[in-house]
């Protein structure tokens, strides 16, 4: 099992990895910058470096970097919008400096503008990302190590991506406008809080639903998962994670999510209410379920 949990940056880079290891993990999550947005600290080279050293000798999979929740690509704000651009644009330079990292964000919420709406706007400017940071269709490519993964959404309020159709749309819309196929920079994180409160029924038809996954978009675009419980019952459209065992969801069905054939080769991220002891007891508790 790749596991890890979401930790903090502010004793730097090579302590996102030992702090991993600490706790029995081999991969960890990080904000790009401060999770409110702004302006993101400038990275150290040497640091970066003695972390992807690090990574290397302890077989780490790939860490999951994390967009600001202030990213709102789909707002009816243009200067939002704008803003949502530049911050991803400027994430994806720093996010060379660990190359091969995952890097999800939430695509949105369309702010009474409609989903389809919403859709249109965060492919839009996914598809601007691309041709800022790799080229346009047909142009010579620019190197570029990161993969972009779109977040399975609870469904709160107006957010896109609540279901598969809707993950599904925004692939198709961003290759389309990019001018060709993204399969190797442009995938998913599934949060199985999110899914859960989002009326997807992985505690008693885990199979149904990673077939439906498969079917809509295809296990090929998964790339990482977000392991949390769920303080509210299936389809409350809420999202509010619960420790491991401690929720709706329930220690029983998360370790099946672990060890299913289908994603336990993933790197999966806790994302629940803890502190490092907290963590540590609970990828004990997966590993040892």
């Amino acid at each position: 099992m790749h596991i890890g949990y979401h930790e903090s940056t502010s004793n730097g880079f090579l302590a996102l990895g030992e702090e991993a290891v600490s706790v029995g993990g081999d991969t960890f999550a990080f904000f790009t910058r401060n999770p409110r947005g702004g302006k993101a600290k400038e990275i150290e080279k040497d640091d970066a470096d003695k972390l992807v050293a690090f990574m290397k000798k302890h077989n780490f999979a790939p860490p999951v970097a994390h967009a600001p929740y202030t990213m709102n690509p789909c707002s009816a704000d243009e200067g939002l919008r704008q803003y949502a651009y530049e911050m991803m644009v400027d994430d994806f330079a720093r996010l060379e400096y660990t190359p091969g990292s995952l890097y999800n964000f939430h695509p949105g919420s369309h702010t009474g503008q409609g989903s389809d709406v919403g859709i249109d706007l965060t492919s839009s400017m996914i598809a601007n990302v691309f041709n800022t940071v790799i080229g346009r269709s047909g142009t010579e490519k620019k190197a570029c190590s990161t993969t972009l993964l779109i977040e399975t959404m609870a469904g709160k309020g107006s957010e896109i991506g609540r279901t598969f159709e809707e993950v599904k749309q925004l692939i198709e819309l961003t290759e389309e406008k990019y001018g060709e196929s993204l399969a190797d920079k442009l995938g998913v994180c599934m949060d199985t809080c999110h899914i859960w409160d989002g009326g997807y029924d992985i505690v008693h038809n885990l199979d149904d639903v990673i077939a439906k996954f498969d079917k809509v978009i295809g296990l090929g675009r998964l790339h990482a998962i977000h392991l949390n419980d769920s303080m509210n019952d299936l389809g409350s459209h809420k999202d509010r994670h619960e420790k491991i065992g401690k929720g709706y969801i329930g220690l029983e069905a998360l370790v099946r999510v672990t060890k299913h054939p289908a994603l336990k080769d993933l790197p999966f991220i806790l994302e629940t209410p803890n502190q490092h002891e907290g963590y540590k007891a609970e990828i004990e508790l997966l590993k040892n379920s």
